[in-house]
Formats: structure tokens, C-alpha cells, sequence
């Protein structure tokens, strides 16, 4: 959590002992009002509705409080917020509240009774966010730059309505601030060896435990996750190996291989503020078959390994210098279609599929093993993948190594938690339009990503700090 010394808090003691103090006297002015009949929204008589958010400046992975006060007592209210992503696409959440005898809700402990999600949800106006209607279609949120926040704007509405509606009254508002980085973790780019990646590390002289950070076939150089860590006390690289323009080859082929990974590993355990035997991996997808391939092929020994949603086969490889392989090589006869067009990948990861030549012999790993599995995953046969994987270790004794996390309502992309999830969005725009279909439905969906995120910190605690 964000904090900004002593005199925060005491300023924050000083409005907590005046707000207690108008609560007292409009206390007073409701029985009042139950004497004297209803008072208007904006009576004189009393103070102006109030929206809070404490705290208002916090990483995207802490909860915070919303609550309303000075409301008539028993009367509808709508919660709408909303922000922009980094390429200036519109994204809303609203939910209806109403107010108990005091004139007053919170989030933290009374439900939602419509809008974009029911129940006492005390973070949903986050990670239930969509894009805005007439915005782009086939949208993803993700942060591309984590040295800014997600700058969201709360606004309290009269009545339970939608925010499209032309008549609506805001009665009050407020802004929080959602960071990636914590003050003090260091940023830097990475371009060294033909190695491209981005590195962070903790505030202070380490040495510090430390994470490589893969994603999958979508490409390009994705930091927010790498960010985080680095913001709970780990150094990370977060590394790109196809889609980046600091890559050989074309942006739709995996043109480097086992050795790059390797290279990679070992820039991260040689620096002078990691601890060298307490280095972990952690991979999506495509990146999760590359967590395993490097712990079992490469001769490297990390500390501990995390997979989220991956195969432990590729029709795709990695190459050594001299070869690539194209994406969709080997992949579109095992594809399936909605009916709205949408691509579905699983098929292509069920184990009977994969070439065998491509299954990683995972009974060489040595080290604690964390498998996520999202059971509604569109994008890969995460079950059947966790299914090989167990059976693989135990058949050689090691089933001590290994740690299952399985989800019902989950789909492919379980993240940091509060972010919105899409159950599907573009995957690609040339050759052709191609909008993939990742699964997962938005309140259990949130729930995995909230639950994991624990969870994974906690193993990466055990593993790598202890």
C-alpha cells in the first residue's frame, strides 16, 4: 500500500473524528426528517451526499473501500466508474446500491442488486469493467505503461439507473489512483546478448529473490505482471521472444530458442542483486510449456516453477538460430468455431494432439511445481495438460512437487487480480481478423484471479524466500 507518512495519518484521524461528528448531527436530522416528512437530495439542512475512497492511491492488487454517506435513508443509489486504458478506449462499471436507516452503503459489506454484477462484491466495480459501448470491438485490457496509474473516476448517481441514460443526477464523485509499480522499483530495459526484456527491481540493495516472466503467443513485451512482482520485493524479468521489434526474424514466428531461454535465466541469476539460487519461472499459455521446457531441457535449475493455463506440448517450438516456426503452422486443423466466427485454440493443446516429440519430460524437474487451471479455458485444455503433468511426477515419485489450483467458472487469462476480464478479444488483425475465444464467466473469473494471486505469492514466498 501506498503511504506518505505521519502526517497522512493524522490527517486522515482528524477527517475520520469529523465525519463521525456529521454523522452524529444527520442522525439527528433523520428522525427529524421522520417527523417532518421527506427532505429534498440537496436539502440545506444537511450535508451534501458524499462518495469516499480510502485509500485512494494503491497497487492494482489491494482492495479498497467505497462508501456513500449522507443519503436519504432507504433510497436507490448507482455506483458507476469508469476510465480510459492506455490507448484511450473507454471502460465503465455501475452497480445499484441502496441506503440503510442512516442514510448510508458500502461496498466492503452490502450487495449489489443489478448492474454489471450482483452481490456483495466489495472490488467489482473493477474488475467488472467492459468497454464502453461504440468502443473497438474485440478489446483487452492491459497496461502498457506501468510507470502510470489507472486513473478511475467514481461518480454516485440518484436512482438505480444505467449510466447511458439521459437523465441522470451524480450526487457526488471521486477518483482513485491503480498503479503497477510500487515507489521505488526500478525500471530498465533490457537489450543485451540479443536478449530483449524488461527488469525490475526492489527498492533497496537486495540481494532480493527473483522471477522470469513469460506470456504467450499474443507477443510483444508485457510488464504489469513483472511490475507487481517487483512491487512485493522480487526482482523480475518480464522477456519477449516473438512479436517485438527488437526480435529476429518476422513478428509471427518464434525465432529464437532453447538457448535464448537459457541466456535469459542466467542474465537474470547472475545479477549482482539476485540471490543466484533463488530464481524462479512463471508462464501463460504458450508460456507456461515454456516454463517446463526450460526447467527439463536447458540444464538450468530454478527454484520454482508456475504454469497458468499451459500445455505441456507445442505444435509451435522454439528454434535455435537458422529456423522459426509460424504460428499457425500446425495448429488450424485442430481449431474450432463459434457461431460468431470466433476462434477456439483447445483442441490444438489436448495431449493426444501434441507431437510427441514436443511433450516436455517433466519427470526431470526438480523443483516445486504450481499448476493454474481455469475448467471454463477456451484457449487450451488446461484439465487434461494438469492431468499429464501430475501423472508424470508421480510415476517417478516426485508428486510432493506438485501443487494444483483448479477453478470452475475460470478462463484462459487468469491475471492480477481486480482487472476486467474479456471472455473473448482479437487475437490477430493481418492476414486476417481473427477474435479468439479465451472463456471464463466474470464473477468466478475474478474470483480465480483474486484467489490465485494469493496463492502464487504465497508459493513464491515459500520457495524463494525461505
Amino acid at each position: 500500500m501506498f503511504r506518505a507518512g505521519v502526517s497522512v495519518t493524522a490527517i486522515l484521524q482528524l477527517n475520520s473524528m469529523k465525519m463521525k461528528l456529521l454523522q452524529k448531527v444527520y442522525g439527528k436530522l433523520t428522525c427529524l426528517q421522520q417527523l417532518t416528512g421527506s427532505v429534498r437530495w440537496r436539502s440545506s439542512a444537511r450535508p451534501a451526499p458524499l462518495l469516499t475512497v480510502a485509500p485512494v492511491r494503491t497497487l492494482v492488487d489491494e482492495k479498497i473501500s467505497i462508501k456513500g454517506h449522507f443519503l436519504p435513508p432507504h433510497c436507490p443509489v448507482t455506483v458507476y466508474a469508469r476510465m480510459h486504458s492506455d490507448e484511450g478506449d473507454l471502460w465503465e462499471s455501475f452497480a445499484h446500491y441502496n441506503t440503510n436507516a442512516t442514510g448510508t452503503f458500502s461496498m466492503t459489506s452490502d450487495h449489489s442488486v443489478g448492474g454489471s454484477y450482483l452481490g456483495c462484491e466489495p472490488m467489482g466495480v473493477f474488475w467488472g469493467m467492459q468497454p464502453a459501448p461504440g468502443e473497438r470491438e474485440g478489446l483487452r485490457l492491459r497496461k502498457k505503461d506501468v510507470e502510470t496509474p489507472y486513473v478511475v473516476y467514481i461518480s454516485l448517481l440518484e436512482g438505480h439507473v444505467s449510466p447511458r441514460e439521459v437523465q441522470t443526477t451524480e450526487l457526488a464523485a471521486v477518483t482513485a489512483e491503480r498503479w503497477y509499480l510500487a515507489p521505488g522499483v526500478k525500471r530498465t530495459e533490457i537489450r543485451q546478448n540479443g536478449i530483449v526484456g524488461t527488469l525490475f527491481i526492489p527498492p533497496g540493495p537486495g540481494p532480493f529473490p527473483a522471477m522470469l516472466d513469460l506470456w504467450g503467443l499474443g507477443g510483444g513485451l508485457q510488464e504489469y505482471r513483472s511490475s507487481l512482482f517487483a512491487s512485493k520485493g522480487f526482482v523480475s524479468f518480464s522477456l519477449a521472444y516473438i512479436g517485438h521489434k527488437d526480435l529476429p526474424g518476422p513478428p509471427n514466428r518464434v525465432n529464437v530458442g532453447d538457448s535464448y531461454f537459457k541466456a535469459a535465466f542466467q542474465l537474470l541469476q547472475n545479477h549482482h542483486q539476485v540471490v543466484s539460487d533463488r530464481v524462479g519461472i512463471i508462464g501463460l499459455s504458450f508460456g507456461c510449456y515454456l516454463t517446463l521446457r526450460i526447467a527439463a531441457q536447458t540444464g538450468v535449475k530454478p527454484s520454482c516453477l508456475i504454469g497458468i493455463n499451459g500445455p505441456v506440448g507445442s505444435t509451435v517450438t522454439p528454434f535455435d538460430v537458422g529456423g522459426s516456426t509460424k504460428l499457425i503452422d500446425n495448429i488450424e486443423k485442430y481449431c474450432t468455431y463459434n457461431e460468431q466466427g470466433y476462434i477456439i485454440f483447445k483442441e490444438a493443446s489436448l495431449p493426444a494432439n501434441l507431437p510427441p516429440d514436443s511433450i516436455v519430460k517433466v519427470e526431470k524437474i526438480d523443483c516445486p511445481l504450481m499448476y493454474v487451471v481455469g475448467e471454463d479455458d477456451l484457449s487450451a485444455s488446461s484439465i487434461e495438460n494438469a492431468d499429464m503433468i501430475e501423472e508424470s511426477l508421480k510415476s517417478v515419485g516426485k508428486s510432493n512437487l506438485f501443487t494444483r489450483l483448479s477453478y470452475p467458472g475460470a478462463g484462459h487469462l487468469i491475471e492480477p487480480p481486480y482487472a476486467p476480464s474479456v471472455r473473448a478479444s482479437m487475437w490477430s488483425v493481418k492476414p486476417k481478423k481473427l477474435i479468439t475465444m479465451w472463456g471464463g464467466h466474470p464473477a468466478p473469473h475474478a474470483a480465480a484471479q483474486e484467489d490465485a494471486w494469493t496463492k502464487i505469492l504465497d508459493f513464491m514466498d515459500k520457495n524463494l524466500r525461505c
